[in-house]
C-alpha cells in the first residue's frame, strides 16, 4: 500500500469519526440533555429574582424543597432545586422554559395529575418571580 492510499484511508477514518461525534452531539442537544458546555440563558420577562425569593418563602416551598439562597429551604420531600437553571426538564414532563415553569408553579396537577406537588394557589405575578429566581440557580 503506498503512502497516498494510507493517507486517504486515514482521512476517511478521521472524517467518519468526526461525523459520529457531530451526530452524537446533535442527538444530545435534541433530547434536552445538558452537556456541561453552559446552561441556556433563560429569561422571565417581567420577573424579579428578589421578589421570587420572597415568594418562595411566603408559599413555604422550602418545606419540601432544598433551595439555595433561601433561608430554611431545606426540605427533603420534593427534589432539591439546586442548579435548576441548568435543567432540561421540569418534573420530568415539560421542557424547561419560562412559560412551562410558570404553568407548573401555577397548577402542577394540571401538568402531571399524579404529582405530589400541591397547588399552592400561587398568583401569576408570584409564579413569574419564582421562575425568575429559580433560573438564577446555576
Amino acid at each position: 500500500m503506498n503512502r497516498r492510499t494510507r493517507a486517504n484511508r486515514r482521512r476517511a477514518r478521521v472524517a467518519a469519526a468526526g461525523g459520529i461525534v457531530v451526530a452524537a452531539l446533535a442527538v444530545a442537544g435534541a433530547s434536552g440533555c445538558q452537556s456541561g458546555l453552559g446552561a441556556p440563558v433563560r429569561i422571565v420577562p417581567g420577573g424579579s429574582p428578589d421578589l421570587g425569593r420572597k415568594a418562595i418563602r411566603h408559599y413555604g416551598c422550602g418545606t419540601c424543597h432544598e433551595i439555595p439562597g433561601v433561608r430554611s429551604a431545606n426540605g427533603l420531600v420534593g427534589p432539591p432545586l439546586i442548579k435548576f437553571g441548568k435543567r432540561g426538564f421540569i418534573a420530568g414532563e415539560l421542557t424547561n422554559t419560562a412559560d412551562n415553569l410558570q404553568r407548573w408553579i401555577l397548577d402542577p396537577k394540571a401538568v402531571e395529575p399524579g404529582t405530589d406537588m400541591p397547588n399552592l394557589h400561587v398568583t401569576p405575578d408570584d409564579a413569574r418571580n419564582i421562575a425568575a429566581y429559580l433560573y438564577t440557580l446555576k
